[in-house]
């Protein structure tokens, strides 16, 4: 993901933000003695982008990274919707417990920018169904200029979203969060229609960084910067967050690992989840690379 991308990331403030007021009401109330459901994945499977991950004659790539994660942000639909036989090869691949979290067509987002979708997005649900359980949580991604201006399309789409599928969505126009008034009519909006409002954590847009959960479920997209020392500083920076949201009583987290140039997604995730781990008891199994010592062994 270049989205966010800058040259000098020793530069940035990576100190994430105090959650908005909103969060905690969200998760007000909700009880902490509940298992939090996590998922935590990168965006792809092919082995061009995941470096220094698949072993030696891996043939299956989705089935070998369904053994390492629990789950895929899906990006490919995003450029195409595949048909609904793809997505049963995909469900059929791989395990019970694994999640789909698809991304919506750039033609719903980019092209036709919400208006006469209806068809189209009926139709990516209808594919994407075939994923059947396994399907968690599709997401719409708007694009950067699309602002507050268009606010009566935003209300239309979610209030013709009708599926059982929950949906998150992610606002990249900084005016969805800066102006109060407009903020607060969004957030509004998609608390009182169960959509999750997505964070995307990457160095060149600090100012969408709102911390504003919207349903007790946290959809987070974590852009690395490729500065090894920062990335990792930063995840640890979630962790401690989550923890915070964990006791507040959050009850699902799907967070995914990007970077801005692939290089080690899969070893990020692995330190992510590791922290994870030890700090609020989950029991993720922690992805291997190719350093990983015996991956090599094929006997």
């Amino acid at each position: 993901m270049k989205f966010g991308q800058v040259d000098y990331p020793e530069k940035v403030d990576f100190i994430l933000p105090p959650d908005h007021p909103g969060t905690a009401k969200v998760l007000k109330n909700r009880s902490s003695s509940h298992d939090l459901e996590v998922y935590v994945g990168c965006a792809k499977w092919n082995k061009k982008d995941l470096k220094n991950f698949y072993p030696r004659k891996t043939k299956d790539e989705l089935a070998y990274y369904a053994t390492q994660f629990n789950c895929i942000e899906l990006n490919a639909t995003f450029y195409r919707l595949f048909p609904p036989a793809v997505f049963s090869k995909w469900y059929e691949t791989v395990p019970e417990g694994f999640r789909f979290f698809p991304k919506l067509e750039q033609t719903i987002s980019h092209f036709r920018r919400l208006q006469d979708v209806e068809e189209i997005v009926e139709q990516n649900v209808a594919n994407m169904s075939h994923l059947h359980e396994k399907l968690a949580m599709p997401f719409l991604q708007l694009h950067n200029n699309f602002g507050p201006k268009n606010f009566d399309r935003v209300v239309a789409f979610i209030e013709n979203w009708s599926y059982a599928a929950p949906l998150a969505i992610e606002f990249r126009h900084s005016d969805w969060y800066n102006d109060k008034v407009v903020s607060s009519e969004l957030y509004d909006l998609l608390e009182s229609h169960g959509m999750t409002n997505i964070l995307v954590d990457t160095a060149g847009r600090r100012d969408l960084m709102h911390m504003r959960l919207t349903t007790p479920n946290a959809f987070i997209r974590w852009v690395g910067a490729n500065d090894p020392k920062s990335d990792r500083s930063r995840l640890d920076d979630w962790v401690e967050r989550i923890a915070q949201w964990k006791k507040a009583g959050l009850r699902k987290l799907s967070f995914f690992v990007h970077q801005n140039d692939e290089q080690e997604s899969p070893a990020l995730a692995a330190h992510f989840i590791k922290k994870l781990n030890s700090k609020i008891g989950t029991a993720l199994p922690i992805p291997k690379t190719l350093e990983t010592k015996g991956l090599f062994d094929e006997s």
